[in-house]
């Protein structure tokens, strides 16, 4: 009984894919009403960054620094068919999870760390800066920067820098100075905690001092989701993940996952989706989730937004419902953004992608289910998803009709034990 897909790694993609030419339409251009934004933009990220993400180039190739650090860290990453599942629901799909979770750091993230700031030091920063809720971007971050041997600082959420120690020891290993956000250690952070010292902090927030302490010190920020070109450096997952799915033969009916910004969902789906597009005809079935506790999946509204709550970079058009919205201390910290992805947006406005939006109890039910049946524990983020397959098993056994799912298996939850146990009531 196969369970297991490997990818060997001489057959490692060698580009990004690029969903801009792909669209239905061009996506909405950035805005500066303050006429300072993109001046901002050109001085705090790596300028090649800042070139790719206007690129209309389909397939951008991989710089060799990158491929190489990609295969150090794990990649190609295995597809895994969730075979005991399966029978939980009956046999009525198959489902097959994109595996994540086998990187370094645990997820997805790593995918568009490492590119960030390899471009970063090209540029010769100092340091990188940048933002993280659960830890999982912050981690690879400094993964990233100390394989390319340069320092990172991490503005993580203070209800996560305190409920979430081990992702702050992992930052730490990898020798990352990491601080609590809104945090006394830049100008903006102390103004907010003047206002507000209980402040439980935002993405949002840590946003707006990640990317100041970059511009004030001679830094870069490196950015985790919602861009184009954080989506596309991710996009290695789903490229794999395509050459995978022909060696095994199967071709997916459904694509899901979650989102926190975006990059994770998107980076597995836009590969197959992308050549839909170009084909003229979408047949899959595209569902992302997220936290019904952060409703921008299901309550947001498409429009012109600021992905920081400090308000200095440009606007972009997308699902929000505010930049000075501050989520409550769910433990799923990646999906407590405030807003979704430009590119996503698009596609969800277009009705090309659904949504859903579940709260964290149901979530961590299926995660505690699915580590009975499966063995993985996954991280709170990925167990999001969870309840999207069981909606699917349910559709195909009225229809009388198998289907098969890919799955965004985005990481694991084994630093997110005591999360756990406090929802779950564990003694």
């Amino acid at each position: 009984m196969i369970v297991r897909y490997d990818l060997p790694q001489d057959k490692i993609p060698t580009t990004w894919y690029n969903i801009l030419p792909d669209l239905p339409e061009p996506l909405p251009p950035p805005k500066d009403e303050t006429g300072k934004a993109f001046e901002v933009l050109k001085e705090v990220l790596p300028s090649k960054v800042l070139e790719i993400e206007f690129s209309q180039e389909r397939y951008i190739k991989i710089p060799e620094e990158v491929l190489e650090k990609y295969l150090q860290i794990g990649r190609p990453t295995p597809i895994i068919r969730a075979r005991k599942l399966e029978e939980y629901f009956g046999n009525v799909v198959k489902i097959y999870m994109k595996m994540e979770s086998h990187t370094y750091t645990g997820s997805h993230k790593i995918n568009s760390a490492l590119a960030h700031v390899y471009y970063a030091t090209l540029d010769n920063a100092k340091f990188v800066s940048t933002e993280t809720g659960a830890g999982q971007w912050g981690a690879a971050v400094a993964l990233a920067a100390a394989l390319f041997h340069i320092k990172a600082h991490v503005f993580m959420v203070r209800t996560s820098y305190f409920a979430k120690p081990y992702r702050r020891y992992l930052m730490q290993m990898y020798g990352a100075d990491v601080h609590p956000s809104p945090s006394e250690f830049t100008p903006y952070g102390r103004e907010v905690l003047q206002k507000d010292p209980n402040n439980p902090g935002s993405l949002g927030i840590a946003i707006t001092e990640a990317v100041k302490y970059a511009l004030e010190n001679g830094g870069r920020y490196v950015v985790g989701s919602v861009v184009n070109s954080d989506i596309l450096f991710k996009t290695i997952a789903g490229q794999e993940a395509k050459v995978q799915m022909e060696m095994i033969g199967e071709d997916p009916d459904y694509i899901i996952g979650v989102v926190g910004g975006g990059s994770n969902y998107a980076a597995l789906a836009f590969p197959f989706l992308g050549e839909e597009l170009r084909s003229g005809k979408v047949r899959r079935k595209y569902i992302a989730s997220g936290s019904l506790e952060v409703p921008k999946m299901t309550k947001g509204v498409y429009k012109y937004d600021y992905p920081d709550t400090g308000k200095i970079l440009p606007q972009l058009k997308m699902y929000t419902i505010g930049s000075d919205f501050i989520p409550p201390p769910v433990y799923a910290g990646g999906l407590r953004y405030h807003a979704v992805a430009p590119t996503l947006s698009l596609l969800m406005s277009k009705g090309i992608v659904e949504a859903r939006d579940y709260d964290q109890e149901t979530a961590f039910a299926w995660a505690k289910l699915f580590s009975q049946i499966e063995g993985w524990v996954p991280a709170p983020e990925t167990s999001h998803a969870l309840p999207i397959i069981k909606e699917i098993a349910d559709e195909a056994k009225k229809s009388g009709e198998k289907k098969t799912v890919l799955v965004s298996f985005s990481g694991h939850g084994l630093l997110d034990l005591a999360n756990y146990a406090e929802v779950l009531g564990f003694k």
